[in-house]
């Protein structure tokens, strides 16, 4: 995570083409061939910041209060991690909004961002799966001989993993293009919040 702060500082001062691994292994006081040992690419450097953000959201939407249904889960976690100085500090969302421009216009960066997006979705599936309690003992009754660890998440909840994710990381997307301010309707969480309202009529606990 050091050598990721140290890469992001970079590329928010100077730009990534401007960035060499070498510069980010010299601000992060490390060897270049250490900072090698963790990354191929300075691209790569940053995925753990990137992933940070994704799992700081599935984590909260498992924390959420038991008692509330899947939807308000969703959104509790949004407004526990997109609001400015709740997960993410106000002044830390100026680098997310450059961090994720430069997504945009660098291949490399762009890779990396869209896999830990994937890797943020296969975690709130198994978030989600715990709390409508969707495993394969619970589903098919069967006793303690299932496969430690193994489980079964039927199609729909995982397409609707996929859609929340998609939920958040385009309202963070949209945020990010344009220049309003991180609080507010127009910020990452109401933006955010607004998506997963559309979310609200799926049928959670009804599936076979």
């Amino acid at each position: 995570m050091e050598i990721a702060r140290a890469a992001a500082g970079l590329f928010v001062k100077h730009g990534l083409r401007a960035s060499r691994a070498e510069d980010i292994a010299q601000a992060a006081g490390i060897a270049p061939r250490t900072f090698y040992r963790y990354f191929a690419t300075k691209e790569e450097a940053v995925a753990p910041l990137y992933a940070a953000g994704a799992q700081l959201w599935a984590e909260a939407v498992r924390e959420a209060p038991a008692h509330l249904p899947v939807p308000e889960a969703l959104e509790h976690a949004v407004r526990h991690t997109l609001t400015p100085g709740a997960g993410v500090s106000a002044s830390s969302w100026a680098w997310v909004r450059t961090l994720i421009r430069l997504a945009e216009t660098s291949p490399g960066l762009r890779k990396v961002w869209a896999e830990v997006c994937q890797a943020g979705e296969r975690t709130l599936v198994e978030v989600l799966a715990e709390r409508v309690g969707e495993h394969r003992g619970e589903r098919q009754g069967e006793g303690a001989d299932n496969v430690a660890g193994d489980s079964v998440v039927s199609a729909d909840l995982r397409f609707a993993a996929a859609v929340a994710s998609a939920a958040v990381r385009t309202a963070v997307e949209a945020w990010v293009a344009g220049d309003e301010p991180a609080e507010g309707e127009a910020g990452p969480a109401g933006l955010a919040l607004r998506n997963l309202a559309l979310l609200r009529e799926f049928p959670w606990e009804e599936r076979g």
